[in-house]
C-alpha cells in the first residue's frame, strides 16, 4: 500500500495514545500555550487517548477530555512515554526528552520559536537541541522557521479558536486600532505610539485601545503623557476569551508592531476573524499568519507604519470583499483543519516505526 494511503486509513480508524509535552500550558496564556489545548482538544475529540505533561503548576480545575500531568516526577515521566504510542513536543524541551533514551517512541518536535539565544547567536544548549532534532519528525509553524531549522520539516500554521474568534455581523466598528499582546519592549508598542505622535503632528488623530499587561506597563502609560496622546490612547488591561472577542469586533484595525521577529503571528489571526484588518511589521511569521490581504509595513520603522495607519484609516475600503477573502486565507487555520494535519505527521511516524 502506498504510504500516502496508510497514513490516510490510520488517520481515521487507528487510534493511537498520545504524549504531549507543552512546557506553558493552560490555564497560563499565550500561544504556544494555546496551541497545545487545541492541538489536545482536537486529538481526543478524534478519539485517540491524549495526555500532556506540563511544568505550569497552576490549574482552574477546568475538566479536559484528556489528562494533564503538572510537574511529573522522573518516574512519572518515564511511564507516561512508555504509555505513549508517539511523543509530540511542544517545541523541544530537554526536560522531558530523555526518557525516549530508555523507552523508543516516535517523536514528533512542533518547532513554535527559533532554537537560539535572544541575539540570534547560538549557546551550547541550542546546538544540543538543533542535534537531537535529526532523531525526530519535524513542524514548523512558519516558513520562516523551516528556514531556521537544520533539519528537514513539514510546515503545519497554528490554529486559532475558530469556535471562539469570529466576526460579529452586527458589530458597529467605531474604534480604530487595537493592539492586544504582553507589555514587551519585544512586541513594539513603543513604536506604534511614535507612530501615533507622527500623525498627531499631521492632525491625524486616530484613537488606540491597548489590550494587555506586562512589565512595560507603567513605561507604556508616562510615554502615553510624553507625546500628548492621552485623549487617544486607553488601557484595557488583559482580555480573554469571549470578552477579547467583543473587544475585538468593535475596532476597525488590529496592529501587530513586533520589533521581535515572531516566529508566526497568532495575535494577527484572532483579529482578523473577528473583522479586523490588520496591519503588521514585516517581521518573521507575522506577513504569512497575516495573509495578503494585511497591510504590511517594514520593521521597526516608525515613519513606515505611520503612512500604513494613515492610509488603511483613510482608504475608502470594500469591507464585505474584504470579509469574504479572508474567510478564505482563515480556512486553513481552523483547529480541526490544523489538527488533521497534525495527525496526517503522528500516524506516518508511528507507521514508519
Amino acid at each position: 500500500m502506498h504510504p500516502g494511503v496508510v497514513g490516510f486509513v490510520n488517520l481515521f480508524s487507528f487510534r493511537m495514545r498520545i504524549l504531549i509535552s507543552s512546557h506553558f500550558f493552560h490555564p497560563s496564556i499565550g500561544g504556544i500555550e494555546h496551541v497545545g489545548l487545541v492541538l489536545a482538544n482536537e486529538f481526543s475529540l478524534a478519539g485517540h487517548e491524549v495526555r500532556v505533561v506540563t511544568t505550569t503548576r497552576e490549574s482552574d480545575n477546568e475538566i479536559f477530555p484528556f489528562k494533564v500531568i503538572r510537574r511529573p516526577s522522573i518516574p512519572q515521566l518515564v511511564e507516561l512515554v512508555r504509555w505513549s504510542e508517539v511523543f509530540v513536543h511542544n517545541n523541544i524541551s530537554l526536560r522531558t526528552w530523555w526518557p525516549l533514551l530508555l523507552a523508543r517512541r516516535p517523536w514528533v518536535i512542533a518547532h513554535h520559536t527559533w532554537i537560539a539565544r535572544t541575539d540570534s547567536s547560538l549557546g551550547l544548549r541550542d546546538r544540543l537541541k538543533h542535534w537531537l532534532t535529526r532523531f525526530a519528525t519535524n513542524i514548523a509553524v512558519s516558513r520562516s522557521i523551516a528556514r531556521q531549522l537544520t533539519v528537514p520539516s513539514v510546515i503545519i500554521d497554528n490554529p486559532y479558536r475558530d469556535d471562539l474568534f469570529q466576526r460579529d455581523r452586527f458589530a458597529k466598528r467605531e474604534n480604530d486600532l487595537i493592539f492586544v499582546g504582553r507589555l514587551v519592549r519585544d512586541k513594539g508598542v513603543d513604536i506604534l505610539l511614535c507612530a501615533l505622535s507622527l500623525l498627531r503632528d499631521r492632525n491625524v488623530r486616530p484613537k488606540l485601545t491597548i489590550v494587555g499587561q506586562g512589565p512595560e506597563l507603567r513605561e507604556l502609560q508616562r510615554a502615553v503623557e510624553k507625546l500628548c496622546l492621552t485623549g487617544q490612547v486607553t488601557f484595557l488591561g488583559a482580555r480573554t476569551g469571549k470578552a477579547l472577542v467583543q473587544v475585538l469586533n468593535c475596532h476597525r484595525v488590529i496592529v501587530v508592531p513586533s520589533r521581535w521577529q515572531e516566529p508566526f503571528g497568532l495575535v494577527a489571526l484572532e483579529g482578523i476573524a473577528c473583522g479586523c484588518r490588520a496591519i503588521v511589521a514585516n517581521s518573521g511569521g507575522l506577513p504569512e499568519a497575516a495573509g495578503p490581504q494585511a497591510v504590511v509595513f517594514e520593521h521597526e520603522r516608525t515613519v513606515a507604519l505611520a503612512a500604513a495607519i494613515e492610509h488603511t484609516l483613510n482608504e475608502d475600503f470594500d469591507w464585505e470583499n474584504y470579509w469574504r477573502l479572508t474567510e478564505e486565507h482563515l480556512r486553513p487555520y481552523q483547529a480541526k483543519e490544523v489538527a488533521n494535519r497534525y495527525l496526517q505527521v503522528l500516524t506516518n511516524a508511528f507507521a514508519e516505526r
